[in-house]
């Protein structure tokens, strides 16, 4: 029996005297040898050799280049696919309280989407070991997409249902639109973590074009379309379009070389991590061993070997018509699945690693949740009326999307910095209560304090919601960087599940201010009414 290293194995599977294709295609008149190779281990000081000149190979290979920066604008649409669909719905608002009016519609959508969304993102977790980047990417484009066309025909354009059905449905959208969406960019997280910063901030910017793009969309609608049921249906349609638009942009955009370089790359480093951590504890690599005793009577050398039991490092033939197979020693399952223990520790690993910056995050999009889009959508005045939370939240999305595109400047914060000037967005908090309190004269009743600190709002939401989201996949490992960015999502996503839930604290005030606005509203139709039939 003779016995080959690694190193040989290498040097065989890169001299081409061997071809696969040629084994299978050559006549069955030749006798062929099936050469078996079984495993075991090699000195460390040779495995060490064998990775160093893989790596030395890998880093020869050129980085690719994002020409007329394409990737990044398919990032920037992928952020917005995942947060356009929730977008159409908060921001309709004037529709759903004509549709329901004198309830908490839009603090229950909020929670709603919050509550499903958190379960998603600990799902995404569990299932980032066991299902593919791409499958829970398109699944979420389709779980986000079918919502939004089963409302837009069969509710509102058809309006096959009830208030309470209706009403009943729209939260239901809300929860599938919610975990597809959330599955989706709990994943375009992990994706960019594994391609260079800016493209991390170019979801981020996404994001909020979303709301930029929704908010124009409902203004320009209602403006030009003055039918409130035709311009909402025109109004969801165009989601509908560009959200296919997102889709089949990933599709087209993953199978790209930038793309699927540094992918791989950060994979092969994955791989790599987990041979040092397999052979640290063993201490050894492997040997091949050669065994030339089977053959096949017909000349054919044929060999079914699945994946997951077989690697080829050399697929070859020579003039004398051998068939060359590896095989590795079978598991003892055809999967092999992470025990919850070691998920756990894995990510406990990279939050300690992290953790101001996972903090920085949650305040930053509790404080934001706790206002909007909840109290933001329920503001009132007497001149703009229903105008007002038009405009105030198409502000916020205009200003979070400034404040993204500013979070691209180079500047490196500390996590404690960040922090810091997150837990200070708290002054926001009493300032839009004043905005609605006291109901008959709130402090700050005049239309300029709500836009102007909805800018504010937004800008810094943008802002200190996207740095900690960028850096934090720079202080881990590019080994650990989509679990990193999974794990930031899951802060991301309790900012967000305690922020709905305090703002229903603020609806009492909200629905007394609603109460009191729609008695004044009835009055002026009643007397005008009664001076019309005098």
């Amino acid at each position: 029996m003779k016995e080959y290293s690694l190193e040989e194995v290498n040097d065989i599977r890169t001299s081409g005297m061997y071809s696969e294709e040629w084994s299978r295609n050559r006549q069955g008149r030749e006798k062929a040898v099936i050469t078996n190779f079984s495993f075991s281990q090699l000195p460390e000081e040779e495995k060490r050799g064998w990775i160093k000149s893989h790596s030395v190979h890998d880093s020869e290979e050129s980085i690719p280049d994002d020409r007329h920066h394409a990737i990044y604008f398919a990032m920037l649409l992928a952020g917005v696919g995942f947060l356009l669909p929730y977008n159409s719905f908060i921001t309709d608002v004037d529709y759903l309280h004509r549709k329901f009016t004198g309830t908490s519609i839009v603090f229950d959508m909020s929670l709603t989407y919050i509550l499903v969304a958190l379960s998603a993102v600990i799902v995404n977790n569990a299932l980032v070991e066991r299902l593919s980047l791409n499958t829970r990417i398109c699944v979420g484009y389709l779980f986000a997409l079918g919502p939004l066309v089963f409302v837009s025909v069969f509710d509102i354009w058809l309006e096959l249902f009830d208030t309470q059905q209706s009403y009943a449905l729209t939260l239901a959208a809300i929860a599938i639109v919610a975990f597809g969406c959330t599955v989706q960019q709990s994943s375009f997280y992990g994706y960019t973590g594994m391609l260079p910063k800016r493209y991390t901030q170019g979801v981020m910017t996404g994001e909020s074009t979303a709301g930029v793009i929704v908010s124009l969309s409902r203004i320009f609608t209602k403006l030009l379309v003055e039918d409130e049921k035709n311009n909402t249906i025109i109004f969801f349609l165009f989601s509908v379009s560009i959200e296919t638009l997102c889709f089949l942009l990933h599709v087209v955009v993953r199978r790209t070389h930038f793309v699927r370089y540094h992918t791989d790359r950060a994979r092969h480093s994955w791989l790599k991590g987990q041979m040092s951590n397999f052979t640290s504890k063993n201490h050894s690599g492997y040997q091949i061993h050669y065994d030339s005793s089977a053959e096949e009577e017909d000349g054919v050398a044929s060999s079914t070997v699945e994946e997951a039991d077989a690697v080829n490092l050399g697929n070859s033939s020579h003039e004398d018509g051998i068939y060359v197979r590896f095989d590795v020693p079978k598991p003892d399952t055809k999967r092999t699945w992470m025990g919850v223990k070691e998920l756990l520790d894995q990510r406990c690993a990279v939050a300690r690693m992290i953790w101001p910056y996972m903090l920085s995050i949650l305040v930053t999009y509790f404080i934001t949740l706790c206002l909007f889009p909840g109290l933001e959508s329920e503001l009132r005045n007497d001149t703009l009326g229903e105008w007002l939370p038009i405009l105030t939240m198409a502000l916020f999305n205009l200003a979070d999307f400034v404040g993204k595109i500013l979070a691209a400047c180079p500047y490196e914060w500390g996590g404690v910095q960040l922090l810091v000037c997150s837990c200070l967005r708290v002054l926001f908090l009493p300032l839009f209560v004043m905005c609605v309190s006291p109901v008959q004269h709130p402090l700050l009743a005049h239309p300029a304090w709500p836009c102007g600190l909805s800018l504010m709002l937004g800008i810094s939401n943008g802002y200190l919601g996207s740095v900690p989201m960028i850096q934090a996949a720079g202080k881990v490992p590019l080994q650990q960087r989509e679990v990193a960015g999974n794990t930031m999502t899951v802060s991301y996503m309790a900012g967000l599940m305690l922020g709905s839930a305090v703002s229903y604290s603020t609806y009492s005030l909200t629905s007394q201010a609603h109460s009191t606005h729609t008695l004044k509203l009835n009055n002026t139709l009643t007397l005008q009414s009664y001076m019309s039939g005098h």
